[in-house]
């Protein structure tokens, strides 16, 4: 579907995006995770067509975006971070006006609108003006205006940026929905708790490079080479950590009250076998369990927000 080869933006000596390299099949979602500054926004623009690439290609099934910006953006439907809405139309109005630009027929548009509007929940506000519009239902109408065109490829900036907790549910809906329909989506969003939910793939960029991508499941192998093991005990805390100590599989060892986290380099068996070793020696074991990584962690680990190990 969309295939980005050594792709370079340069402002000057500054590399907003440094030979940044990514592909993303048909019918994903994929996140575009960042800090700030780290090239998302720039990336989306020269994907759209919208911003030059200094080099590198950017191909959407197979046809080059640098050289076919116009025809490309027929297949693109873009959705900024910072959205620009017309406050003295009426909703139908104001979607009305975009499907013209695009050149739909008078006896289409009525049939689109009101379908876009049926998608993102706004059909009871079909006859409001913009202006009296929630965050959130300028959002969705937003994201209405992007497939007006029936765009292959959704390319979203911060969708959900500034929107409520009930709004982000209803935004997250959506997207799932538009993904059974066949469409494919490039999210970015600081909500990284909510992309893993939502992403089937994740790539994280800092300073324009792509430093880890994947699904959440890979990615979390990729950066934790070992399972975080935390084991809780009622009782023998010295006794269980001398045991800990004594097994070649363990490492990383830390004690926290009456728990002990640990690196094991082991399998499901010898996580299995390490349970009965401080059961048979009599250790009053409460909890054993492995620490799931989460992308929040991931996110600090892989960019400059802490340092790599």
């Amino acid at each position: 579907m969309l295939e980005i080869k050594n792709l370079v933006k340069s402002y000057g000596r500054y590399l907003a995006v440094n030979n940044l390299s990514l592909e993303i099949p048909e019918g994903e979602i994929y996140g575009f995770v960042g800090p700030n500054g780290a090239g998302k926004t720039t990336t989306m623009k020269i994907i759209c067509g919208l911003l030059a690439a200094t080099s590198g290609e950017v191909r959407l099934d197979g046809v080059d975006v640098t050289r076919n910006s116009n025809k490309i953006k027929e297949s693109i439907g873009y959705m900024p971070d910072f959205f620009g809405v017309y406050d003295d139309l009426k909703v139908t109005e104001y979607l009305e006006f975009y499907a013209s630009i695009y050149k739909i027929k008078d006896k289409e548009k009525k049939k689109i609108t009101n379908d876009l509007l049926e998608l993102v929940d706004l059909t009871q506000k079909r006859d409001a003006y913009v202006d009296s519009l929630s965050r959130g239902m300028k959002q969705r109408l937003c994201l209405a205006r992007a497939l007006i065109h029936n765009p292959k490829l959704l390319v979203l900036d911060e969708p959900a940026s500034g929107l409520d907790p009930r709004a982000r549910i209803e935004m997250k809906e959506i997207l799932r929905n538009l993904r059974e329909m066949g469409k494919t989506i490039l999210i970015s969003s600081h909500i990284l708790s909510e992309l893993a939910e939502l992403c089937t793939h994740i790539g994280i960029i800092d300073s324009g490079r792509m430093v880890v991508s994947g699904s959440v499941s890979e990615i979390m192998q990729k950066v934790y080479s070992h399972r975080v093991l935390r084991i809780k005990v009622s009782a023998r805390v010295d006794e269980a950590e001398l045991i800990l100590k004594e097994n070649p599989l363990i490492s990383k060892l830390s004690r926290m009250e009456d728990a002990l986290q640990a690196g094991f380099e082991g399998s499901e068996e010898d996580m299995s076998r390490l349970l009965a070793a401080l059961v048979g020696k009599g250790i009053p074991v409460v909890t054993f369990s492995q620490l799931d990584g989460n992308l929040e962690d991931v996110f600090m680990r892989v960019t400059k927000g802490e340092e790599k190990q």
